[in-house]
């Protein structure tokens, strides 16, 4: 499984047809993360401002209509993430079929993300 981070209302926007965020448009590729615990660093260095719910989509990459590819993140990882760490990148739209499950991030009392949690 490989995770993506989007906001709720972003993801229900349009229920019927592939996700495409848009970070599809502006760097050809669909970001992900490859476990939770780097999921959660993304999120506190780029999503903190986000709006909320927050939601993590696990995705089955077997089920992907769209190619994957593990790459090195550039510039650079975020700060707490090994510089070796490849990120899954997916150069198309998210099937929603390949969605295996939907969680929610959850938030400590100073706006820091600390697990993922059964969405709703």
């Amino acid at each position: 499984m490989i995770y993506h981070v989007v906001p709720l209302d972003e993801w229900n926007a349009s229920p019927d047809q592939p996700y495409a965020p848009a970070s599809l448009a502006e760097d050809g590729f669909v970001h992900c993360s490859p476990d939770e615990e780097t999921t959660l660093t993304v999120v506190n260095a780029f999503y903190r401002d986000s709006p909320r719910p927050l939601l993590a989509l696990l995705l089955d990459e077997d089920r992907l209509t769209a190619k994957c590819e593990w790459e090195a993140a550039v510039p650079a990882p975020p700060a707490g993430v090994a510089e070796d760490v490849r990120f899954p990148h997916v150069f198309g739209p998210l099937n929603r079929d390949a969605v295996a499950r939907v969680l929610e991030v959850r938030w400590d009392d100073e706006g820091r993300a600390t697990g993922l949690g059964d969405a709703g």
